[in-house]
């Protein structure tokens, strides 16, 4: 399976997926640190890839994407964006929307 293709499946099996540096319990830029704060905050669970240890991710998704910067929130197979568009929402309380509407989406309980 080629890179592209493997991207499309992880956009497709996670609703809320975030292309990171690190992991949400280590992450390896203050970027992807603010990113993950912000989501936290929202309560829900996320998905997310470390693009240090996927070097093939790294490399494609900002053209398929076309955004070039990470981290990367994707909610729904969309790109949201990156750290400053995160941290925007999140301060206006967009985000929070967003995420609840998406984990009730996925969990109809």
């Amino acid at each position: 399976m080629d890179t592209i293709e493997i991207i499309k499946e992880q956009l497709q099996n996670n609703q809320i997926l975030l292309y990171m540096k690190g992991s949400p319990n280590q992450p390896q830029c203050g970027f992807s640190a603010r990113t993950v704060e912000a989501l936290m905050a929202c309560g829900e669970r996320f998905a997310y890839v470390d693009i240090l240890t996927n070097p093939d991710i790294r490399a494609a998704l900002p053209g398929y994407a076309n955004w070039p910067t990470f981290p990367q929130l994707w909610v729904n197979g969309e790109l949201v964006g990156g750290c400053d568009i995160v941290a925007e929402m999140h301060d206006s309380g967009e985000l929070q929307t967003l995420i609840k509407e998406q984990a009730a989406a996925e969990d109809p309980e």
